[in-house]
């Protein structure tokens, strides 16, 4: 504001091109005081049940922040759903970089890429509403016969009944496991920052705001 007083209160005529250099200078003070954006090195890890959205949580939330997303299941997975032998390597080979997102998950690697995450998002979703959505996406991959990881597709659906590693009986198996996975972490991990979201809403409302900051 001292920079227009002289022309406020003495009443001088200023020119056009005077109040544009009071302004343009003005703007520049301005600028000097806000702090440059930094683009840190961000390492997230995904975790929740299967079926909570994991995957497509971390697709967005790598397209805002312009990190890779790459999905587990895709190196763990090959041909007629047999584990790929290079998958821990290429884990290794992943939680090397500086940025990533990526799904929590496989036993054998977990460990490892929590030490290098700097960051944890637990989608912690009630256990009905993971399981109703697992079931709707099982028939759909099912009757649609859509290509997964390798070229896998998904096995019948009567393998609910024979099978207990079935999606949709894992799913509902499995996820007790998920908060004390995360109770153990914060514990050995207490550097790391935790996220968790109870709802789908919270999780939107959390990506809308990142949308707008840019960062987390």
């Amino acid at each position: 504001t001292t920079l227009f007083r002289s022309c406020r209160y003495t009443r001088c005529i200023c020119s056009p091109l005077s109040s544009f250099r009071r302004a343009f200078v003005y703007g520049l003070a301005i600028l000097e005081r806000v702090p440059h954006e930094r683009h840190e090195p961000m390492r997230i890890l995904m975790t929740g049940a299967s079926g909570s959205g994991k995957t497509t949580f971390a697709g967005r939330l790598g397209a805002i922040l312009g990190i890779p997303h790459t999905e587990m299941d895709s190196l763990h997975w090959g041909e007629s759903w047999t584990p790929r032998p290079s998958f821990e390597a290429e884990v290794d080979e992943l939680a090397a970089q500086d940025s990533w997102i990526t799904e929590w998950q496989y036993s054998q690697v977990r460990e490892r890429l929590l030490e290098r995450a700097d960051t944890v998002i637990y989608l912690h979703y009630p256990r009905w509403f993971v399981e109703q959505r697992v079931i709707r996406r099982t028939l759909h991959r099912a009757v649609t016969r859509e290509e997964l990881w390798a070229g896998n597709t998904e096995p019948p659906l009567w393998s609910v009944f024979t099978d207990p590693e079935n999606m949709i009986r894992y799913t509902w198996s499995s996820y007790p496991k998920y908060a004390p996975l995360m109770a153990e972490a914060r514990r050995n991990h207490p550097d790391k920052r935790y996220i968790e979201f109870r709802t789908p809403r919270e999780a939107k409302k959390f990506l809308q705001a990142v949308q707008l900051r840019g960062s987390i």
